[in-house]
């Protein structure tokens, strides 16, 4: 059952809130209107003249070894230099600066060719007859909006009016050594090549950052593809950049897998080329010796001696191929130039040292790829380095083993080379020569053949190098721009209206400190709110009359039955009004109250007790000259003082007299209990009005003597420090039954009206001491 209550007071409390939010806000609907009007104007004026952006998108499945994308048993056969690859490092390679630079070079993004417009110019991409490249587009010199002309029949390029230049070869220019190729996009152009073109000259790092920012590397996370996204004022323009940056990653990574093999097969090629010179240099020898001392055949002996020598000489020379190898090694180990190491496969040393001078080479290459993408101090990096400083000296000291065992592997095949000399020497003279040149020719032949193994095996190994993706899909531009979101952009303007009225509404409020909401009220004091009385623009003090159906009377009306709510009857009868500060309409509350009592057939007196300011005669259009201050001084009694309201019926009211000197003394000296104590006797209903509370003790004075008061707040005047102090004034000097009416409630928003009936005067009065004039 409690839980139910609690559940019913949370909807209620927040029904509420709701009414309260809208209450506050509603009347300014037309100012709502406006502002959302306005921004919808100014998010068509942005969404006329913003530059649409498209969305190119490409699907590419990177070889990672954690995710199952490695290469293949065959590949990995051929002994092949391949890095380790992981999806987060091959991401940041593709987004890297590098890489798009050479994006920028191969595309000729450092010449962007623009359009010019009514009101700003546009992107040329596709528009442009040509395009323009750069001799040496990495000392480019900037420059900026070069006016072009293209001459389709005679197929030249004046620049800025004066100078002519042919089409597709490189010449001298103002802006440096260019080219202007023809654009194959160049027919849209051709079909309306009104508007004047322009290109400018950027730096290439420059370009690239610009173009970097709209390419993002998606990953998936449950397996190796990665989507390549890129967004760009120019479709095609989007779709190419993603093609060509696919493209140059491909070959990248060839060419870093390349590099080892490439360097084998040049030192291969090298000593090829000095093989086969010295080949023909004894193939001549042999022919100029057959033709000089006749043909000489090789006898048995001498035949068994070639056999074995050659095979001997074949041992040394591939002995010596292997040291001069290892040689080159060394100087990269050494020099710690992983790209210009030889190629490990083709070594042919023992197994060990190959393995390590493959790890080596993996380890190297990571570095170098990771070095791009992250910073120098980062762990990961830092401790590849470490691998790499551990694997060096490890690997220059098995080079020196091997290299000491292949010397002493050369001194074996020599000293038995020197044992076939020796059998060389029973050879007769002519026989002899013969041998000996055959032999050098034997050994050159021996050495071209594996060196043309070697560089077989090097070219098998460039041949059989797979990059590190595949195109899954290839990339495709959206027909329809992404942005600006037009749908987005006006929801945004409208909530974007209504939240800045509502921002401005409440900083307004906040910054008035006046009372404007009944809610206010009710936060700030427990003394609850038993009427509210609109404002009326009219200036008419009394704003009920018999008969009279307004607004404002209906509210009065509304009032005086919910005096029974403070327990007001025909045995208690007495009424205190006041009111904070003056100007809160205490004093017009108290009249029209009065008269709207005396319409029921009561027989109501108003008594203005308001010594400092009094005001009740000016509303009733009356001047007596006694009242409340005669009496209290002994000058009369308290039936002389009494008068009737000849405009109102049952109406009888008591002036404040003359105003006197020392109103709060004069208020104590006990009489006033008597003089309501009279009233109370003789009339239906008291209704007495005095000073506000916060600036004199009269009313806390009086409260106790009358049977309930009402506390005058009115709309946007008076202070809420002021009602905030009202509790805590209560705890010291209580008001006695006391009830707020909120007074002067005006009509919020754009189309208000100021309030006619003013409460604007200085609290208090010249005429202090003085009686008032008679009404004439």
């Amino acid at each position: 059952m409690e839980k139910s209550k609690h559940i019913v007071t949370e909807e209620h409390e927040s029904n509420m809130m709701g009414q309260q939010l809208i209450s506050r806000y509603l009347p300014y609907w037309p100012l709502f209107i406006l502002f959302a009007l306005l921004s919808l104007a100014a998010a068509y004026a942005y969404l006329r003249y913003a530059t649409p952006i498209y969305q190119a998108t490409a699907t590419l499945i990177i070889k990672d070894e954690n995710r199952g994308g490695g290469a293949d048993k065959f590949t990995q056969s051929l002994n092949l230099i391949e890095a380790k690859k992981n999806i987060e490092n091959e991401m940041e390679v593709l987004q890297s600066r590098e890489l798009m630079e050479k994006v920028v070079k191969s595309l000729y993004l450092y010449a962007p060719v623009t359009q010019e417009g009514k009101i700003k110019s546009g992107d040329a991409y596709t528009l442009s007859p040509i395009i323009i490249e750069a001799k040496n587009p990495d000392s480019i010199q900037p420059a900026e909006k070069i006016n072009f002309t293209y001459d389709k029949n005679n197929q030249t390029v004046t620049l800025n009016n004066t100078n002519k230049y042919p089409l597709n070869q490189f010449v001298n220019t103002p802006y440096g050594t260019l080219k202007f190729i023809p654009n194959k996009y160049k027919t849209a152009y051709e079909n309306n090549p009104q508007k004047q073109l322009y290109f400018s000259l950027e730096e290439i790092k420059l370009a690239a950052s610009g173009y970097l920012g709209g390419l993002k590397i998606v990953p998936n996370k449950q397996s190796a593809i990665v989507e390549i996204v890129y967004k760009d004022p120019i479709p095609q323009r989007a779709v190419d950049i993603i093609n060509q940056l696919i493209k140059t990653y491909d070959q990248v990574s060839i060419n870093e897998k390349n590099s080892s093999a490439i360097n084998s097969l040049a030192f291969v090629n090298e000593q090829l080329s000095g093989l086969a010179h010295d080949l023909d240099s004894i193939e001549r020898k042999v022919q100029q010796f057959k033709s000089g001392g006749g043909a000489v055949d090789i006898g048995t002996q001498g035949a068994y001696f070639l056999k074995s020598v050659s095979e001997n000489d074949q041992k040394l020379g591939e002995v010596n191929m292997k040291l001069s190898m290892l040689s080159e090694v060394e100087k990269s180990v050494a020099g710690k130039q992983s790209g210009d190491m030889l190629a490990p496969s083709t070594l042919g040393v023992d197994a060990g040292l190959t393995a390590m001078l493959t790890q080596l080479q993996t380890k190297q290459m990571e570095y170098e790829s990771m070095k791009k993408t992250v910073g120098e101090n980062n762990p990961a990096l830092v401790s590849i380095a470490d691998q790499i400083k551990k694997l060096q000296p490890t690997i220059l000291e098995n080079i020196q083993n091997t290299r000491q065992s292949l010397a002493a592997s050369r001194q074996s095949i020599a000293a038995a080379s020197g044992g076939y000399s020796a059998q060389l020497s029973a050879v007769p003279q002519k026989e002899k020569k013969l041998l000996e040149i055959t032999r050098e020719h034997q050994t050159k032949i021996n050495q071209y053949q594996f060196l043309l193994q070697k560089k077989q095996e090097a070219q098998m190994t460039i041949e059989s190098v797979e990059s590190n993706s595949r195109i899954v899909d290839s990339a495709l531009a959206s027909n329809f721009p992404v942005s600006p979101n037009r749908k987005l952009i006006y929801i945004v303007a409208v909530i974007g209206a209504l939240g800045f009225c509502v921002a401005l509404i409440t900083v307004k409020d906040s910054f008035t400190g006046k009372i404007r909401y009944r809610n206010e009220i009710e936060k700030m004091t427990g003394i609850p709110i038993i009427g509210e009385i609109a404002f009326d623009k009219t200036k008419t003090p009394l704003v009920i009359e018999k008969g009279t159906r307004s607004f404002v009377a209906e509210e009065f009306r509304k009032l005086r039955i919910s005096l029974s709510f403070l327990g007001i009857d025909s045995s208690h009868k007495k009424l205190l009004l006041t009111s904070s500060i003056s100007g809160e309409g205490k004093s017009f509350v108290a009249a029209n109250l009065a008269v709207s009592i005396s319409l029921t057939g009561k027989k109501v007196v108003l008594v203005d007790l308001d010594l400092n300011n009094p005001t009740l005669s000016k509303i009733l259009n009356v001047h007596y000259e006694d009242g409340v201050t005669e009496f209290l001084n002994g000058e009369k009694k308290a039936g002389e003082i009494i008068n009737k309201v000849d405009t109102h019926e049952n109406l009888y009211f008591i002036s404040a007299g003359s105003l006197p000197e020392n109103p709060t003394e004069l208020l104590a000296n006990g009489k006033v209990n008597s003089l309501i104590d009279y009233l109370e006797s003789n009339f239906d209903m008291v209704v007495i009005d005095t000073s506000p509370a916060v600036l004199v003790t009269d009313a806390y004075i009086l409260s106790g003597m009358c049977d309930a008061t009402l506390y005058v707040i009115r709309h946007n005047y008076t202070p809420k420090m002021l009602i905030k102090r009202i509790d805590e004034n209560n705890q010291i000097n209580p008001i006695n039954n006391a009830a707020i009416v909120f007074n002067g409630v005006k009509t919020r928003g754009v189309f208000k009206n100021n309030y006619g009936y003013g409460y604007d005067y200085v609290y208090g009065n010249k005429e202090r001491g003085s009686k008032t004039k008679k009404a004439s």
